[in-house]
């Protein structure tokens, strides 16, 4: 009867055991190193690793590997979580930009109706001709189409968000008027963004999808690492102390001392063409994957300088949007005035009316712009504040 327990030691390779065996019977005199006393006897050693497994095993890879693994999984859920946040802030300016362009629609669709009220008196009362009320009404008609396809684009837009706005049991919701801010939110240009160096440094240290590569690279550095040390002889330094025990306790006869003894074992696999095809294997692996975060990191950088000037140029736009709304809002009510003095006529009003409009909606979708650009730039700078997720950063 032979029993031992065993436990692996990180230094060295080093593994400590103990053990217990009993025998009875005769044993011929070339296996006279199984007999035991009556109780039987304990042992206890230790084994170190000199050259194969000394730094490195199946078992130490294997724990190395999973550890890994575990944090390649944890990226990828932080890589999603990323993803749906901007998918959402997204959405959601698209959605509030598609609002307020319906409400910009439907209040000069609402103008031409309540001008063509005025209009049919008038032309009643013979003050008007009555090519003006038909002017009004192919207006009217042009204003309605723009407002039904402002509409569309909303509740399109509303479809979208509801992919990411629901209830607390994640059913999805459509989002309401109501939900739209107060007022449109102004642009970017009073928030601080840091310099194109420190952005790129900044992405290249905390982007998932880096990081995802840092640790399959690792992965496989360590896998050879295992395979460089399978290439190894095996020289392992062994020390073991035993007893022998009767049945009244210990054995204090001759054959009962207490032994111990300090070995050596070398041995050297003639065969290893399997070992140096994984090991070749492990190694090409590793370069392509160094290779290939290389090639990742120099897509970050091209990615953070377009977004930096997507970012600039939106912002620039925004401030030009806006003198181009002032300026279009100016002519409209000098022509508005113009048009009650009798100095005007439909034509040139309903122009400026529209220039009006058409500036609003394109300061409003410049201002979208630039909040999606400014999106963007802090998913590819992981800002996890501003997404709302956990504030914990990785490291690239």
């Amino acid at each position: 009867l032979d029993a031992e327990i065993r436990h692996n030691l990180r230094p060295l390779g080093a593994s400590l055991y103990s053990g217990y065996r009993l025998s009875g019977g005769d044993f011929p005199i070339y296996e006279r190193d199984f007999e035991t006393a009556d109780a039987g006897e304990a042992r206890l050693g230790v084994v170190f690793s000199l050259l194969r497994d000394r730094s490195i095993d199946e078992r130490r890879f294997s724990e190395f590997d999973g550890r890994l693994a575990l944090q390649q999984a944890e990226l990828d859920v932080l890589l999603t979580k990323i993803g749906v946040q901007r998918q959402a802030a997204v959405a959601y300016w698209r959605w509030v930009a598609a609002g307020y362009q319906l409400r910009v629609y439907e209040r000069l669709l609402s103008i031409a109706k309540e001008r063509e009220t005025g209009l049919e008196e008038q032309v009643h009362r013979g003050a008007q001709a009555a090519i003006f009320l038909t002017e009004n009404r192919q207006n009217i008609i042009r204003r309605q189409r723009l407002a039904a396809e402002a509409q569309r684009d909303y509740e399109a837009a509303a479809n979208e968000l509801s992919l990411f706005y629901r209830s607390p049991d994640g059913t999805p919701l459509i989002p309401s008027d109501n939900g739209l801010p107060n007022s449109f939110p102004a642009g970017v240009e009073s928030e601080t963004i840091m310099s194109p160096s420190a952005a790129i440094a900044e992405a290249i240290r905390h982007r998932p999808e880096l990081a995802l590569l840092s640790a399959a690279l690792e992965r496989l550095e360590v896998e050879t690492d295992l395979r460089r040390n399978q290439l190894l002889p095996r020289l392992d330094l062994k020390a073991e102390v035993s007893k022998d025990f009767d049945a009244a306790g210990i054995d204090d006869t001759p054959s009962g001392m207490t032994e111990a003894y300090v070995g050596l074992r070398f041995s050297l696999p003639l065969q290893r063409r399997e070992a140096r095809g994984r090991l070749a294997a492990a190694e090409a692996k590793r370069e392509a994957t160094l290779q290939q975060r290389k090639l990742a990191a120099e897509r970050v950088e091209i990615e953070i300088r377009n977004i930096l000037i997507e970012l600039k140029t939106a912002t620039e736009l925004v401030g030009m949007a806006r003198d181009e709304v002032e300026q279009a809002e100016t002519m409209r009510r000098a022509e508005q005035e113009r048009f009650a003095n009798g100095a005007s006529d439909f034509f040139l009003l309903n122009l400026r009316e529209e220039a009006a409009a058409d500036a609003q909606i394109g300061m409003l979708r410049a201002i979208a712009r630039a909040r999606i650009a400014r999106v963007n730039f802090d998913a590819a700078t992981v800002n996890l504040q501003r997404f709302g997720l956990s504030d914990v950063l990785v490291e690239g």
